[in-house]
């Protein structure tokens, strides 16, 4: 309970700290360096399994991600693996900091397992992992709906989805 009570101190702190250093959302198109990933590391990685031809069948069925989503045992291994590697925003190495994020959700036909497209997303401040989960929510519509191609919400979401959320989110 004590160690718990540590970290959500330790959390807020840092959440405070973030929100006073960042500048507003409106004034940059690109988050500071941390909040996109790097894109060596994580370039994206799609689901062979989904294409144009496949969204009915797979990522616009209800229930679909939940069938492929990784294990948590799976995802917070390579969570503390990544962060231990040197894949931590300002040095901050509390796993409870971060969401280990899919760059191209599986709601968008993302690859579920493969590294390339899990990283260690900051939770905090106006470009943490909350603002980049309505972006995925809204291309999915987008691309359920018929008014986006899959392979273009694809891009998006993987070259820089903090300017993709400015346009679209």
């Amino acid at each position: 309970m004590v160690m718990r009570n540590r970290m959500s101190v330790v959390g807020a702190a840092v959440i405070a700290v973030l929100a006073l250093t960042i500048p507003s959302a409106e004034a940059a198109s690109t988050p500071p360096a941390g909040f996109l990933p790097n894109a060596k590391r994580t370039p994206g990685a799609t689901n062979g399994a989904v294409t144009q031809a496949t969204i009915y069948r797979t990522i616009c069925v209800r229930g679909y991600t939940t069938r492929i989503r990784p294990p948590e045992s799976y995802t917070y291994a390579l969570k503390r693996n990544q962060l231990a590697s040197g894949y931590a925003y300002h040095g901050i190495m509390s796993t409870s900091f971060y969401e280990e994020d899919h760059l191209i959700a599986l709601e968008l036909g993302g690859a579920p397992r493969d590294p390339k497209n899990l990283w260690p997303e900051p939770y905090a401040g106006p470009y943490g992992a909350h603002v980049k989960d309505k972006l995925e929510n809204r291309l999915h519509v987008l691309v359920c709906n018929g008014s986006m191609a899959l392979r273009t919400a694809q891009h998006l979401i993987a070259t820089n989805w903090y300017a993709a959320y400015l346009r679209y989110g």
